[in-house]
């Protein structure tokens, strides 16, 4: 493709449009009948299969073959069709394949030689009267062919047979039928010599050339060779061809010799064989390749001539050959295909074009329309077109011709750039994303614009695109044309058309089209989206329907391009029926049917409808009686049944594996390959021309119905009986299995006819259908993914729900992890809830019970919330599929066989793709109160907003996130770019827009629709601080303390106005808008002390109304709630009365408990007014308004518990409580928690821990089913909670409630010890539960070091400047020290003693060195050992860098302060403090020293690094031993391997001996600086590399550099530690948790083994662990009661007698401190 073309195509010209690439490689195979059977069964058979996985598996190609010889049957033969669809099929291969297209197998036969189906009738008469010239008769001619005056100009149609001979077909009576076949073959011969005859003769006089006489002796496969090879420019790339010569063959056996040679009259043909040598010896040769024909010479062998067995030699060679050379065709056109992100655009654009071209070509009339687009187009409006109607209007048509003429006519000198787009035809326009991106690169590269600055993400893909067309000039303007905007999918909220840009750039123009039908609201849905975002009558054009009159004219136009007429009467018939219906659709339809009609029709044969569905139904009518029923039923049940269309392939796939439609076509045949034949389809498909349209889904190009009344249609005739829609379903699904592919026979039964035809005594058989396999995944030749089968994802769950087979849909698809990883790999995570969706709404099945339902849709439910919750992070790192289930779903294995089954496979399967899987519960479970967590936000949720209709939520931190409260998906994400946190959020009435101010002033205004947003600056004199913002639906309010402004909804500012109340007296606190001139303002001083409140009111105006603490309002604002009197905190209704211009009481409302103490904080309104929430300082109290209440007379008072209030910053403004739908329980949303109180009893009943941080705001969600109460916290989250649901079981996540800084482990007791600045955490591994939190001040605990021994039974930590040594099973200090300033805790001699190192804080002064002390002490008694001092620098802002121990245990070694400021290595005797060596460090040889390893394979080597490498030091010698550039750190225990992990990026193994890289984990890519985390397992077998910025914790192999894990924490990481036997890693985070994962090393069998036996993996786990705690008590009791027994038998013996008597211990007793331990250490 020329660049000339290239930029033609990307200026959307229609000028010389190049064909599009296919995604098919489609063959012809053209060969004589009957000599080359062997030779296509053997390809058939063998080779084609082959060919059809290699172009799928490498290339992502559908490979077709079309073969017209097998399966022709006398059917085929009876309208003389076959030559005809044989040529329309070569151009199609020609049009379609992507590299062969023809292949001819030419032997000594030249075939079969037909009369002409169509002959001029000028022509024929020439003929005919050349015969009765000649004295022969023509009356054989004029009883076979009939004139049709309706062709222009008229033709003589060769009659079908079975028109004349009525038996021809008739296969139920044998006899006629042979009768009736012997006539027609005489009749034909007879024909075919008077044809030739009289032909030649005319040749010979000069009346018709040579071509139109040859027309009449040419064989079928001559004339296949003519338009598949003679006729081509580019053979080499297109075409090949085959000869076969065969030697010796037997023409005394003529029988078996006429299938391989042309006999007439029992010898050899020369007529056939001249004319067989000139095509085949002269001109195919002279036209192909010699590289491209291949011939073969064989030898005639026995009586058959050639057989499979005699002949394998020759037919393995052949199948070879046939399978390299088109591969080898296939591989050029792939190569040359443009796979570039400019090839792929070319592409894509070319297919909208040639939809818009060949739409132009058959469009007529519209002159009124297409004035009014061009007036647009040329006007200055910057708002879009929309041209709207009902489906089949001509929108589409009437669009198309406008993009035509605006490229050719309209726009007269400038080149327009059009950008024409189909929207749901290809899969690049099905999609919002990748329909944007393909525009803005066509836009691009018309201005010269890189590819590479087009963003991914779709905001701000949106926000480009609209960036581009400001690029729009008078010389080059930009037109896009984008035809029904409603069918794309994948917009990030309902509101599909809101990317739409509404306001245009000069010179840029838009005309979209949609749907819109007045009883179908569905449908007109983003119609109505369009008339509230576009607000101008003008801009919206309706295209009805044409009119008779233009009805007419368009079809007689049409009829004259198609060379046909009419007869009156049928002109007549077409005007009836254009009169009752003018709509485009059915104009088509009316069209191809009377093209059909010629001028002898019957007139009971031209019957027309009169409305569009009758007309299709006699489509379908027509097509079954034409093609036979069973096969046009099923092929285009198939078809409707899909759920995005089939391709060729697939639905010649299904009919071969449909029985009932091979037990039909061969009824009385017995098939070589049991598959059905693709003419057969053929003859269908053509006779359904532009019905069934050509896209792309999933990849693949597939047929589907053209028009919505298509499928309406055939869901009417083939889907009435549910039966027979579940077969076709099961079919499909069966097929998508792949239970039949790869080479597996499928049994079928013989019908009776074949039975007793062929003499066959077996009932039942099986046939290898040809059909392929249906991996998940298709892998190349290494072992990487090269594609996956999105076709399965796309079909199979749809079919299965819909064949109600839901075992298998549990076993392959939603219970199945393979599944749900390949789908995540390759799909969008809604896609894969969608079949969840699909299948919960879909449930109902017949055979099981509704308990059976309810627990199927609970597991349903489970898996589909649990991956929706981890749907933030499975977006991005699909591979986190089976550590998120296996997370979240481990408390569910008990009661749920699917769920468990799942997460077998996640423990199998998972570690392949993330080798990290938790050892326990350690994310939220679905199915509790917690119904969704919404995520997103990077800092604090200030506030959220519902829209009107409840769907959905709008939330604000530095941006806007918009979610679907039905869904939970993100739907928008709006990022203005402000410095500050938003604080306030209002939307506008008709939810239109949103707008906040921020916590620097600004005010930021967005529209919801469009995701356009301004952002203003204070407009506020004085820049006095903004307060709070209002919005109606034209104007945006902000107000101060003391004005106020009104902005229109560009952000340009028209008014600003001061307070009406006096500054001194009181501040605006809020302001509300009803209408321009309607407005409140409340105002208060602004001290929590004087709860002072004055309420001023505009139209209707009354006097300021004052009152104290807490107000609510009714919605239509006549009405008040507040405190009025004094010296207590009641609440009275106030109504406006416009007459006096006050407010007036009209009641007192029950009064609380206290009421005169406790303060009232807020009040508020529920959404419909029936109940008025107070808020206190000790708790809540609800007023039930409404009558029908069930405490309508007092006060429902509900306490918080003791030590717990609510508190107020401002006036009106505390926490909220809402009332449930059955208004029997009370949510309150305080601190961190959730508070449930019942209504009846005002008894609190549950607190649950709701969020991490505080919750800042608490809105209810109560219509419909929904009973839900929405939470915001400054823990970033908004959190949907299921009220239903409050009471069912929580699985609790122990947690602590801070930052874990450190992690400590005791592999032998499997005990983990977390510090956290609060306490110090003893945590169970095995099930990751928190033992015990010990802080020895409980209340002001500063805890910041601990360490656990080797025996577990000690804990010694650093708590508030002590040091406190624990006994961790009696959880008791057993000593205590003051020790201030600890930095450093180590654990000595296998943890008989340890080492506490503590360093003074620094001092305000310029101390440049301090001393530090190092104590050594023995465990538990805490005697101090020895105590020593050395010198650090102090440097502000320098952490501390701790000692290490040598492998030995002998020495410590440390970084201390040497002389100036210089540091030394100091080596200190472990036994006696002692030192043994100071090693002062030369500036040159180290920079600043970061940190000291003690290598570990040698007790005198420690490595010092510093920030670009470590130096090897000999604490004996005093000397360097060598300097390793890089090293960051990392030493295996050998002391062979190092690491090098910069914080920009990149990570590499170490050799330490020559200082060089041997291995790359992760190139040098610049990921940011962040802080990254780095170090070897404790057996060094894997490397872990945590990265900040990603927040993923990597797991390479360190013997192959392999990365078995990405894991994505889902906080950040604050401590890691490895096991000592290398299984497990555990890991800490700043939210407080504690997570134990395993590290499942696939090429470690072993771990499944070890997974399988985890307590978590056990569902009797619990029941278990309750038994032996039980049964460990009683113990426990028992011998406290034998001890007391002891103690008290002892003391009455001391009492009891003088005389002391010591009796021996019985053997029984002598162990008793020992027993004791025992039992101490089981309590």
């Amino acid at each position: 493709m020329d660049d000339r073309t290239v930029d033609l195509i990307f200026a959307g010209s229609l000028e010389s449009l190049p064909p599009v690439s296919s995604k098919i490689v489609r063959i012809f195979t053209s060969s004589t009948f009957t000599d080359t059977t062997m030779e296509r069964n053997t390809l058939m058979a063998q080779c084609y299969p082959k060919l059809k996985d290699y172009c799928r598996e490498k290339h992502g190609l559908e490979f077709q073959v079309v073969d017209m010889r097998w399966g022709v049957r006398d059917e085929a033969t009876d309208d003389h069709m076959t030559t005809e669809l044989c040529m329309r099929e070569i151009a199609n291969c020609q049009r379609l394949s992507m590299g062969p297209n023809f292949v001819v197998f030419l032997g000594q036969k030249y075939g079969y030689r037909p009369i002409p189906t169509y002959i001029l009738s000028s022509e024929l008469q020439m003929l005919r009267d050349d015969l009765a010239n000649s004295g022969s008769d023509p009356v054989l001619l004029d009883t076979w062919y009939r004139k049709d005056s309706n062709a222009v100009p008229p033709v003589s149609v060769l009659q079908p047979i079975s028109s004349i001979l009525v038996n021809f077909n008739n296969k139920r009576i044998p006899k006629l039928q042979q009768h009736d076949q012997a006539v027609w073959w005489d009749t034909l011969g007879k024909m075919q010599k008077l044809l030739r005859k009289a032909a030649l003769s005319l040749a010979n006089s000069g009346k018709i050339d040579r071509d139109t006489m040859h027309n009449y002796f040419m064989s079928v496969t001559e004339r296949e060779v003519i338009n598949g090879v003679l006729n081509v420019q580019n053979t080499k790339n297109h075409c090949l061809a085959y000869v076969r010569y065969i030697n010796n063959i037997n023409l005394q056996n003529l029988k078996k010799a006429s299938l391989f040679v042309d006999i007439l009259n029992r010898s050899l043909d020369t007529e056939a064989c001249k004319l067989l040598a000139n095509l085949r010896d002269e001109r195919l040769p002279a036209k192909i390749e010699s590289t491209n024909i291949q011939r073969y010479t064989v030898e005639w062998i026995g009586r058959e001539g050639l057989d499979t067995e005699t002949h394998e030699e020759y037919l393995q060679h052949f199948i070879t050959h046939f399978y390299k050379n088109i591969t080898k065709l296939v591989d050029r056109a792939m190569r040359k295909e443009d796979s570039s992100a400019q090839g792929q655009i070319v592409t894509e654009i070319l297919q909208h074009l040639h939809a818009c071209n060949n739409s132009v070509k058959v469009f007529y009339g519209r002159e009124i329309e297409l004035e009014r687009i061009k007036k647009h187009l040329l006007g200055d409006c910057e708002k879009p077109m929309v041209l709207y109607g009902e489906g089949g209007c001509g929108k589409t048509s009437l669009l198309s011709n406008s993009a035509g003429l605006a490229s050719t006519e309209w726009f007269q000198g400038s080149k327009p750039l059009n950008i024409i787009r189909f929207l749901g035809t290809t899969p690049d326009s099905s999609a919002l994303t990748p329909t944007l991106v393909s525009i803005c690169q066509q836009i691009s590269y018309n201005y010269m614009l890189p590819f590479e600055d087009i963003p991914v993400d779709l905001v701000p893909l949106t926000a480009y695109f609209k960036h581009l067309l400001t690029y729009a000039s008078p010389q080059q303007p930009l037109l896009l044309f984008l035809d029904s905007v409603d069918q794309l999918t994948g917009a990030q909220d309902a509101n599909k058309v809101s990317w739409l840009p509404l306001r245009l750039p000069p010179y840029c123009k838009l005309l979209v089209s949609c749907a819109a039908e007045a009883d179908n609201p569905e449908v007109s849905q983003d119609y109505h989206l369009l008339r509230r975002m576009i607000d101008n009558e003008e801009l919206f054009l309706e295209v009805t329907d044409l009119g008779e009159e233009l009805a007419m004219q368009i079809i007689r136009m049409w009829m004259q391009t198609a060379c046909r007429d009419l007869t009156n009467y049928q002109w007549r018939l077409v005007c009836n029926a254009v009169g009752q219906c003018s709509l485009p659709i059915f104009v088509k339809l009316v069209f191809a049917e009377i093209c059909r009609w010629r001028s002898y029709t019957k007139p009971q044969d031209t019957y027309l409808a009169s409305t569009v569905m009758d007309s299709i139904m006699l489509l379908f009518e027509r097509v079954e009686k034409q093609h036979g029923r069973i096969l046009v039923f099923h092929a285009l049940a198939y078809i409707t049944a899909a759920k995005s269309g089939l391709s060729e392939s697939e639905l010649e796939d299904l009919i071969s594996l449909d029985d009932k439609v091979l037990d039909d076509v061969y009824q009385y045949h017995l098939p070589p390959v049991r598959r059905i034949p693709p003419l057969l389809w053929t003859r269908i498909r053509n006779d359904l021309p532009n019905y069934l349209s050509e896209r792309e889904a999933d990849g693949v190009s597939v047929m589907n119905w053209y028009h919505r009344q298509f499928r309406d249609a055939a869901r009417e005739r083939y889907f009435k009986n549910m039966n027979m829609a579940m077969y076709f379903h099961s079919s499909i699904a069966d097929y998508y299995l792949g239970i039949w592919g790869g080479g597996n026979p499928k049994p079928f039964k013989y019908t009776e006819i074949q039975r007793h035809r062929f003499n066959l005594t077996d009932k039942e058989g099986s046939a290898d259908r040809k059909v392929p396999v249906q991996p998940l995944v298709f892998y190349s030749k290494d072992g990487k993914v090269s594609r996956y089968n999105l076709r399965k994802f796309g079909e199979m769950p749809y079919h299965m729900v819909r064949a109600r087979r839901f075992e298998d849909l549990y076993k392959h698809v939603l219970f199945n992890y393979k599944w749900l990883h390949a789908k995540l790999c390759s799909c969008p995570l809604q896609a894969v809830l969608s079949d969840f969706e699909d299948a919960c709404s879909n449930i109902e099945d017949r055979e099981a019970t509704s308990e059976q339902i309810r627990k199927k849709l609970r597991e349903l439910l489970l898996v589909a919330d649990a991956l929706r919750l981890g749907g933030a992070i499975l977006g991005m790192y699909p591979d986190m599929l089976a550590p998120q289930l296996v997370s979240r779903l481990l408390p569910e294995i008990g009661h749920n066989p699917n769920v468990k089954a799942l997460l077998q496979q996640c423990d199998e399967t998972g570690p392949q793709h993330c080798a990290l899987l938790p050892l326990y519960h350690c994310l939220h479970t679905p199915g509790g109160p917690l119904k969704y967590s919404l995520e997103g936000h990077q800092f604090a949720v200030f506030g959220f907003c519902l829209t009107s209709d409840l769907r959905y939520i709008v939330s604000i931190s530095n941006k806007f996130i918009t979610w679907d409260l039905s869904t939970s998906d993100l739907t928008r994400d709006v990022n203005p770019g402000i410095e500050g946190i938003m604080q306030q959020l209002v939307l506008s009435p008709d939810n239109r827009f949103a707008a906040a101010y921020t916590s620097n002033n600004q005010i930021v205004l967005l529209n919801t629709l469009t995701s356009e947003h301004n952002i203003l600056d204070n407009p506020l004199p004085q820049q006095e601080p903004v307060t709070g913002v209002y919005l109606l639906n034209t104007h945006l309010f902000v107000y101060g303390p003391g004005h106020w402004c009104r902005f229109n909804m560009r952000g340009q500012l028209e008014e600003t106005c001061a307070s009406p109340e006096d500054p001194s007296r009181g501040s605006l606190l809020t302001m509300e808008f009803t209408a321009l001139d309607r407005y409140r303002m409340l105002f208060w001083n602004g001290s929590l002390e004087n709860p002072s409140l004055v309420l001023h009111t505009a139209n209707p105006t009354l006097e300021p109304f004052c009152f104290h603490s807490a107000m609510a309002m009714t919605q239509d604002k006549s009405s008040i709630y507040c405190c009025k009197g004094e010296g207590h905190y009641g609440v009275s209704l106030y109504r406006a009365d416009p007459e006096s211009s006050q407010w007036i009481l009209q009641r007192e409302l029950p009064r609380a408990d206290k009421d005169e103490l406790e303060v009232l904080l807020q009040l508020k309104l529920d959404r419909d007014e029936t109940t008025l929430l107070g808020t206190s300082g000790n708790g809540f109290v609800v007023w039930e308004l409404a009558d029908g209440g069930r405490h309508p007379n007092r006060a429902v008072v509900l306490r918080l518990p003791h030590g717990v209030r609510n508190i107020s910053t401002r006036a009106l403004c505390s926490n909220s409580c809402m009332v449930s739908a059955a208004r029997d329980y009370v949510v309150a949303g305080v601190r961190k928690n959730l508070y449930v109180w019942r209504m009846a009893s005002g008894k609190l009943m549950k607190v649950l821990d709701a969020h991490f941080g505080r919750i800042i705001a608490l809105e209810p969600l109560v219509i419909g089913n929904w009973n839900s109460v929405i939470t915001s916290s400054i823990d970033r989250t908004v959190k949907v909670w299921n009220i239903n649901n409050i009471f069912e079981q929580v699985h609790v996540i122990d947690r602590h409630e801070v930052q874990i800084d450190s992690i400590s482990l005791c592999q032998s007791a499997e005990l983990a010890i977390t510090v956290t600045r609060g306490c110090v955490g003893v945590w169970d591994m095995q099930i990751g539960r928190l033992a015990a939190r010990l802080a020895d001040s409980p209340l002001g605990a500063i805890v910041t070091h601990a360490a656990i021994t080797a025996d577990s039974k000690y804990i010694v930590s650093a708590e508030s400047g002590n040091i406190l040594i624990w006994n961790r099973v009696t959880e008791q200090v057993l000593f205590k020290e003051e020790q201030p300033g600890v930095r450093q805790i180590t654990l000595l001699d296998g943890g008989q003693r340890f080492l506490a190192i503590s360093r003074p804080a620094e001092s305000g002064a310029d101390v440049t060195r301090i001393n530090a002390t190092i104590v050594t002490r023995t465990i538990p008694d805490g005697v101090r050992a020895y105590s020593t001092e050395y010198p650090v620098r102090c440097v502000p802002g320098t952490p501390f860098k701790p000692a290490v121990v040598t492998c030995d245990g002998m020495n410590i070694v440390l970084i201390g302060a040497d002389k100036g400021s210089r540091d030394a290595i100091f080596v200190f005797n472990a036994r006696n403090g002692s030192l043994v060596n100071k090693i002062p460090l030369k500036q040159s040889a180290t920079k600043d020293i970061s940190m000291l390893i003690a290598m570990r394979h040698k007790a005198h080597l420690v490595a010092a690094i510093d920030s670009d490498k470590g130096t090897i030091l000999d604490i004996r010698k005093k000397n360097i031993v060598r300097t390793v550039p890089k090293w960051s750190g990392g030493c295996t225990k050998d002391g062979r391997y190092g690491l090098y992990a910069p914080s920009r990026g990149g990570l590499e193994l170490l050799e330490l001996k020559r200082g060089h890289s041997v291995k790359t984990f992760i190139p040098k890519v610049a990921e940011g600086v962040f802080t990254v985390i780095c170090m070897f397992n404790q057996t060094d077998e894997y490397v872990l590399y945590y990265h900040s910025g990603k927040k993923t914790l990597r797991v390479f192999r360190t013997s192959d550099a392999k990365m078995i894990a990405n894991f994505r924490m889902q906080a950040e990481l604050s401590a890691v530690e490895s096991t000592e036997d290398g299984k497990n890693i555990v890991l800490g985070t700043v939210d407080g948790c504690v997570s134990v994962l395993a590290l499942a090393d696939p090429a470690k069998p072993e771990m499944k083994e070890y997974l399988a036996g985890l307590p978590s993996r056990d569902e009797e786990w619990k029941k278990k662990t309750e038994k032996l705690k039980a049964h460990t008590l009683f113990k426990a009791a028992a011998s406290i009661a034998k001890l007391s027994t002891k103690f008290n038998n002892s003391n009455n013996n001391e009492n009891a007698d003088d005389d002391e008597h010591v009796q021996p211990a019985t053997e029984e007793e002598t162990p008793r401190e020992d027993r004791d331990a025992d039992e101490e250490e089981e309590l």
